[in-house]
């Protein structure tokens, strides 16, 4: 089976006509074995239900679409999975465990809101039963209060870049650690390397501008201050809720990760970071938000 997400940066890309990439992941046996992104082409809307389905995609996963795409897609044989946000590779997860909730046409629904009175069961990581419902005051567009860039919407800051490797097709290999030496990523270790397009946006800034001007078969060692990564902890994305507003959230603890809904009923991730007999504290920062990153990365081929 072969899902494809709506690809900005790492995360899900909210518009899905105006997507230029996705992530397709192949999947075996009910686990990912390998993926790759792709461009759009500079189509959209029902010309993109074509390309998918020529692809061989059979799973859609991404943020706001209207009821025409959502008809393309669904008569070109392409389930949809719409209302997802974060993580990429987060989400086809929990599509794959049953926890990803699809919220249907929803193009006209960019609106979050930390509206406690519509909690409810979303699914989350980690336990048997749903997660909880909530979500922020913020447009999608700006994601203020669902954790910036690596929270609600997961798009990327605008910017150009210089650099002879910028525009093209690269495949890199890397290792990425923290500052303690404790290792977060590495495709050495899944043995496959990481294919993107150089310098236009869908890797994190400062990893981007290091492959940039990059020999094949060089490698080199970068260190990333959180502006140049993830970005810095946004503490209105840290919210706290009533245990009895949020149904299901006797069962989380601190540490779990679970998937609130905002208004628009659109999941988000979260992780748990305190709770007591009647308040949960929520964090819906990316996980890597407000640390220094570094990378070890070596150029493994370049293709125009």
């Amino acid at each position: 089976m072969k899902i494809a997400v709506t690809y900005d940066n790492g995360n899900i890309f909210q518009h899905f006509g105006r997507t230029e990439n996705f992530k397709v992941y192949d999947v075996e046996d009910g686990k990912v074995v390998s993926s790759e992104i792709i461009g759009s082409n500079g189509i959209g809307h029902g010309a993109l239900a074509g390309l998918l389905a020529e692809g061989g995609v059979q799973v859609l996963i991404c943020g706001g679409l209207g009821g025409g795409a959502l008809n393309a897609l669904q008569s070109a044989g392409v389930e949809v999975c719409a209302g997802a946000s974060g993580s990429c590779d987060e989400a086809v997860e929990a599509y794959l465990k049953g926890e990803l909730v699809d919220t249907g046409a929803n193009c006209d629904h960019h609106d979050h809101h930390h509206s406690e009175e519509e909690g409810g069961c979303c699914g989350h990581h980690g336990e048997e039963e749903g997660g909880c419902c909530g979500g922020d005051d913020e447009e999608c567009g700006g994601c203020e209060e669902a954790g910036g860039c690596g929270g609600c919407c997961g798009g990327g800051p605008a910017y150009t870049m210089e650099g002879k490797n910028v525009g093209k097709n690269v495949k890199v290999h890397y290792r990425g650690t923290l500052n303690d030496g404790t290792q977060f990523d590495s495709s050495y270790d899944r043995g496959e390397t990481l294919d993107f397009v150089c310098g236009v946006g869908m890797m994190i800034h400062g990893f981007d501008r290091a492959v940039a001007d990059m020999e094949i078969g060089q490698i080199v060692n970068v260190h990333l201050m959180p502006e140049e990564a993830y970005g810095p902890v946004d503490p209105r994305a840290i919210f706290t809720l009533e245990v009895s507003q949020l149904p299901g959230s006797e069962n989380l603890k601190p540490g779990d990760k679970a998937y609130l809904a905002n208004g628009a009923g659109q999941p988000f991730p979260v992780t748990v970071t305190a709770k007591d007999e009647n308040f949960i504290t929520f964090d819906a920062n990316h996980e890597m938000a407000g640390k220094e990153l570094n990378f070890t990365i070596e150029l493994v081929s370049v293709e125009d």
